[in-house]
């Protein structure tokens, strides 16, 4: 018998042995209707359900500039996916893009979502959107909209592939461009939990088939490999706004793809390179257990892994000990800005 809920049921059950279920993304939205409402603020105009959001831009801000960046979390999907831990990478891409913006001086104002899959699951998507929306609320921002897709052809089965696109709002004035960096300036390294959501291609090969082994000798702690690598994309929007409130950071970047070597020139202005003392700071286990098992050379795991460090700040040597009084427990001295190109690693 035909649902009355749903127009044309032959045309949904065509589409459905073409591979696309319209009754899963109507569950689909159901089950994540909540959760987003809840990231709402007064500037919410309209949401989930409409064609476009509608949000109004915060009146606090003088000479408002919008800063806004899209990325997704890559492969680290494929070990979420295989220990259930879909929640997660839901929190991890909030928090990346939160840190691409951070580092020009904006704070978060709302974020849209984009989960695709050769066949929706409900339940998956469900579990993708709640942890979205937790970080979301965490940060103060609003989970504005979004789109799940079932494309089949497209994406490998029962793997899905989740991006977010962030905007965020900072003053003109207060915008960190890398501009006032001077050689002499210190470099501050926020710690990451592990691989954040960089390298996953190559930490998948190394130890995909692990993932459920113990990450330490006896089993002690009982942490898994796989726990090692589902460790949180840290957000350091709690720790960085204190002194970016201070007009304390000349420059900053997000340790990404392409490791401290890759990220840190981004925002060093020309005629300036660094100085990076890779003993400054604690590595992750999870890195050294890469590089064991992976035989991968010191030189290739700085071209693709952070290490150990998730967000660099440039602050003058002058304004270090305001700096560290600011943000205590995060901020350890890496290195120096110096006069010349790239990143030269000291030892």
């Amino acid at each position: 018998m035909a649902d009355p809920s749903h127009p044309s049921t032959k045309g949904v059950q065509r589409y459905a042995a073409a591979g696309v279920d319209l009754y899963a993304a109507d569950e689909t939205m159901r089950r994540i209707g909540e959760a987003v409402r809840s990231t709402y603020t007064p500037q919410v105009l309209a949401g989930i359900g409409a064609f476009g959001g509608l949000f109004a831009l915060p009146d606090d801000v003088p000479e408002p500039v919008l800063v806004a960046s899209t990325d997704g979390v890559g492969t680290k999907t494929m070990v979420a996916t295989a220990l259930g831990r879909l929640d997660a990478i839901g929190r991890d891409i909030v928090n990346h893009c939160i840190n691409d913006i951070l580092v020009q001086g904006a704070r978060p104002l709302f974020f849209l979502d984009y989960v695709a899959s050769s066949r929706l699951q409900p339940a998956q998507v469900a579990a993708v959107v709640q942890g979205v929306a937790a970080a979301c609320r965490e940060a103060g921002m609003v989970l504005l909209g979004g789109e799940t897709a079932e494309m089949p052809g497209v994406y490998t089965q029962d793997e899905l592939d989740l991006v977010g696109t962030i905007v965020g709002v900072v003053s003109r004035s207060r915008v960190v461009t890398g501009a006032t960096v001077r050689a002499g300036d210190v470099l501050l390294g926020l710690p990451s939990g592990g691989l954040q959501t960089n390298g996953f291609s190559l930490a998948r090969q190394v130890l995909g088939g692990r993932l459920r082994e113990p990450m330490h000798p006896g089993g002690a702690l009982g942490e898994t490999i796989g726990d090692a690598l589902m460790a949180p994309h840290r957000s350091f929007l709690h720790a960085v706004t204190p002194l970016l409130e201070a007009g304390l950071v000349r420059g900053a970047a997000h340790v990404t793809g392409g490791g401290i070597a890759g990220n840190l020139p981004r925002m060093l202005p020309d005629g300036l390179g660094a100085e990076v003392d890779p003993g400054s700071w604690t590595r992750p286990p999870i890195f050294d257990l890469l590089q064991r098992l992976g035989e991968i050379d010191e030189a290739e795991m700085r071209q693709v892994f952070n290490l150990g460090v998730g967000m660099i700040l440039v602050v003058s040597e002058e304004r270090l000990e305001e700096a560290r009084e600011r943000c205590p427990s995060m901020t350890s001295v890496i290195g120096r800005v110096v006069e010349g190109s790239g990143v030269h690693y000291l030892g």
